[in-house]
């Protein structure tokens, strides 16, 4: 969570690559980021309920799958750069200009709505913050907070239990059903992908938030914000690799928060280890945000940002998934219980 905050507070001022709007689509997050956290609740009783070894299954299932298509997506994109930097240079040869003067240019979704200013840029975060949008956003994210505070010392299962859970779905149901009947009815659009002029259909709306619920429901499973889905879906709406980062983070800011509240109140939450996590995060992704825009500077390749993503989804089905066997190995050998709990019984 803490790198989400780091990374959502140094993209608050950033421009989009290609056109002029903030690099965070606030329309994508807003029809997306509701769901998502309804997702959260979900996923998070299913954590209590599932056993280690299946939680353990779906995540490597889950990264390596996610991982391989955002790869694909990387070297596609990795593909257009070139050829878009072949053309480029062979344009300004054409006019006299050497082809080692050729200055890097993102990879435009469409044609400019900046002409006067092509290079991301950075302007003050008041004029850059789509506030409304964002009001409903942390409308949304206190509501889920209060509920979430509300059942705390409810008995689990009872009838104000799930009365208390079953509320949270109205609030998000109803904050991305604006939103998308907006983008439904041509009055919004999801700018960041450059076709300003396309409407979405009914089918398609209802299956983006369709992604978003079942990528809370592997965020809140497997105790993670969501962003190793919600990244590669951008990608596949055609949002650029820069905005698509910064989207998911954005969106992974609020949901991770939530995840942290709800296995906090399971006491299923260790506040040292965490804060010491949070903190090595923190440094880590404000000299990441440096180092990768330095990079793609440099190098003239906004596909660097999804390498990275499918490396960091690939290392951590690894990491994650080789703890997960070794913990399973040892319960087999310790003959511990390794079935599906009762969720109306857990005490934490």
């Amino acid at each position: 969570m803490g790198a989400s905050v780091s990374t959502v507070y140094y993209n608050l001022r950033l421009r989009h690559p290609t056109l002029d709007m903030p690099i965070i689509d606030y329309d994508l997050a807003l029809l997306i980021q509701p769901m998502l956290m309804l997702g959260i609740s979900v996923g998070v009783a299913f954590n209590v309920m599932f056993p280690d070894w299946m939680v353990t299954v779906l995540l490597i299932i889950l990264f390596l799958g996610t991982s391989t298509k955002a790869f694909l997506k990387g070297r596609e994109t990795w593909n257009k750069e070139t050829i878009e930097k072949m053309e480029a240079a062979k344009r300004l040869e054409s006019d006299g200009v050497s082809a080692t003067e050729v200055e890097y240019m993102p990879l435009p979704a469409a044609p400019n709505t900046n002409p006067g200013n092509n290079k991301k840029r950075e302007v003050s975060i008041i004029e850059n913050v789509y506030w409304k949008e964002l009001g409903l956003l942390v409308f949304v994210w206190i509501v889920f907070l209060a509920l979430q505070i509300a059942k705390k010392n409810m008995p689990t299962c009872s009838v104000g239990y799930w009365v208390i859970n079953l509320l949270q779905i109205p609030v998000a149901v109803g904050v991305s059903g604006y939103e998308a009947v907006a983008l439904y009815q041509g009055r919004r659009i999801i700018a960041s992908n450059g076709q300003g002029g396309s409407n979405f259909t009914i089918g398609q709306l209802i299956l983006y938030c369709s992604f978003g619920v079942l990528a809370g429901v592997v965020g809140g499973l497997l105790g993670l914000g969501g962003g190793f889905i919600m990244g590669p879906l951008f990608l596949e709406l055609g949002v650029p690799p820069q905005v698509s980062s910064a989207t998911a983070t954005f969106a992974m800011t609020f949901s991770s928060s939530m995840s942290v509240v709800e296995y906090y109140l399971l006491k299923r939450f260790p506040i040292p280890y965490a804060l010491y996590l949070v903190g090595v995060a923190t440094i880590a992704a404000l000299v990441g945000q440096h180092v990768v825009r330095r990079l793609i500077a440099v190098l003239g390749r906004a596909s660097l940002i999804i390498f990275i993503l499918a490396s960091t989804i690939f290392i951590s089905a690894i990491s994650l998934g080789g703890v997960g066997i070794v913990n399973m190995m040892g319960k087999l050998q310790r003959h511990e219980y390794m079935g599906f709990e009762n969720l109306c019984k857990y005490s934490g």
